[in-house]
């Protein structure tokens, strides 16, 4: 059987997942929806799909659509995955799953009711540089007692990874930080239960904090300290540090490094070196092993609630 899919939003992160379904045997997208017509039906020829819409609705009243990957903006997301499953149809957000709590409930509610298959793209729990760190750890051969991250970006205007306007404003906490928050508890293997957060001066024209710095603590033990700024002139990106009990990983994009700065083969930890991909794969095996997947929103919606909690401690002063 293929699984039938509607994708909805045709930018950078879009065409990420387009990208790594190409390799995925069994699954077609048939629907393609975002805002612009003229763009979208551009990336539509070039990757073959038939239905381009820009309205999330024409997608799910298609009968053979089964799924749905949103990569829509964030203050979307939760509400858009309600409509997918109220529709009978499996849905995969990028991250965030919400930048509002009770919304990442709903969600969650919503899925447990309909029993369908609802996750969210947790990319590093998927990245084959942290799953050969976590194989390490399942094994027993290592505990993670400090995470050390750096989340750096240079965002002064409202941009894009492919240099274009944004429609909506990124955020570091609901966002950036969310990446990390979730993937401390699970390679720590425990819930966070201590969090404390600062944030740097509001920008004048994005109206979000430039700069924040998070520590964490697991009720293990561990700990975690992540750094976070629109404000770093490079190098971009987020570079992991695991201090564990016997052995120091240096994690950075897809590369990883052991604490002498000797480089890891983690080619061969799965089956591609993509974590969108791989990311993919897990959302279509759960559909048709009718199981639920590594990041379903009920997985990661403790990592919310601390944001939640990061979010008040931040707007109290």
């Amino acid at each position: 059987m293929t699984i039938k899919v509607a994708l909805a939003g045709a930018g950078a992160f879009g065409i990420k997942h387009l990208d790594g379904i190409k390799n995925i045997d069994g699954v077609e997208v048939v629907s393609l929806i975002s805002r612009d017509l003229a763009k979208t039906q551009e990336v539509a020829d070039k990757y073959g799909i038939r239905h381009v819409t820009t309205d999330l609705k024409d997608s799910l009243a298609i009968k053979e659509v089964d799924a749905v990957i949103l990569c829509t903006p964030t203050q979307m997301h939760a509400s858009q995955s309600i409509a997918c499953m109220e529709a009978g149809k499996h849905v995969q957000v990028e991250i965030p799953l919400c930048d509002i709590l009770a919304e990442g409930q709903a969600v969650v509610d919503l899925q447990k009711q309909t029993d369908l298959v609802a996750m969210c793209g947790h990319t590093r729990r998927f990245n084959p540089s942290h799953q050969y760190v976590h194989k390490k750890i399942t094994a027993g051969e290592f505990n993670i007692q400090q995470m050390d991250v750096q989340t750096y970006f240079f965002r002064r205007t409202n941009m894009n990874a492919l240099g274009q306007a944004r429609s909506w404003t990124d955020h570091l906490l609901w966002h950036h930080a969310a990446h990390t928050v979730d993937l401390f508890a699970y390679q720590a293997g425990s819930p966070v239960v201590k969090a404390n957060a600062i944030q740097g001066p509001i920008h004048k024209d994005l109206g979000i904090a430039m700069d924040m710095s998070i520590q964490l603590q697991a009720a293990n033990g561990a700990i975690c300290t992540l750094s976070l700024s629109f404000n770093n002139d490079g190098p971009l990106g987020t570079f992991f540090r695991y201090i564990g009990d016997t052995a120091t990983y240096i994690a950075r994009y897809d590369d990883l490094f052991n604490g002498k700065e000797e480089k890891i083969d983690v080619s061969q930890v799965d089956v591609s070196m993509n974590g969108i991909e791989l990311q993919d794969r897990e959302f279509f095996a759960a559909i048709r092993e009718g199981r639920e997947p590594n990041a379903s929103v009920a997985q990661v919606l403790p990592c919310y609630q601390v944001l939640h909690g990061l979010e008040r401690q931040l707007n109290a002063g």
